[in-house]
């Protein structure tokens, strides 16, 4: 399996929500975990320092996807499309019952802060959610990595993900929201 691509600017990954599945060929998946509930079904990749999460309910699909430049995604069922340039908010409600909420933020750390945060989140990880960490890359003693928690409730998908970039001493932070009611 290649390597990721992480010696990305920050600012230049990109933030993307579809209404329709994404074809798994589109991606290096370097780890997955499916959920299923009686409302929902989710599939989680890790896809390198970057995700792709799809909702679907019996409806409705939502993709949510964090992308470096380059990678290839279709413009057909994109909802919206955005850069990476300091904390921002979305939210969108579709029919169905359906609604999405992300908030993300870009954290800037010191060399010590980004090893302690990739040791407490690894530890968290035997726990719950997914952990992928990419040793062959690493910079200056620090490993890029990403985390993903996941809370699957009745009639909601509760994610957190973690994506460290060593070369920018810096942890891309999302919460997303998934609500079925």
């Amino acid at each position: 399996m290649d390597s990721p691509r992480i010696n990305v600017a920050v600012e230049g990954l990109t933030f993307s929500l579809f209404q329709k599945p994404l074809h798994p060929e589109l991606f290096t998946i370097y780890a997955r975990r499916e959920l299923k509930t009686e409302k929902y079904e989710a599939h989680i990749w890790i896809t390198g320092c970057t995700h792709v999460i799809s909702v679907f309910t019996k409806d409705v699909c939502l993709s949510e996807v964090v992308s470096v430049p380059g990678q290839i995604l279709p413009h057909r069922g994109m909802i919206e499309r955005f850069q990476f340039r300091g904390p921002r908010s979305h939210k969108c409600t579709l029919s169905r019952g359906v609604s999405y909420m992300t908030d993300f933020q870009i954290e800037k750390m010191t060399p010590a802060l980004y090893q302690q945060s990739h040791s407490d989140l690894e530890r968290f990880a035997h726990n719950r959610g997914v952990f992928v960490k990419f040793p062959e890359l690493e910079t200056a003693g620090l490993q890029p990595f990403c985390y993903i928690d996941f809370e699957a409730r009745p009639q909601e998908l509760h994610v957190h993900t973690f994506s460290a970039y060593p070369e920018q001493v810096t942890i891309v932070k999302t919460q997303s929201l998934f609500d079925f009611h």
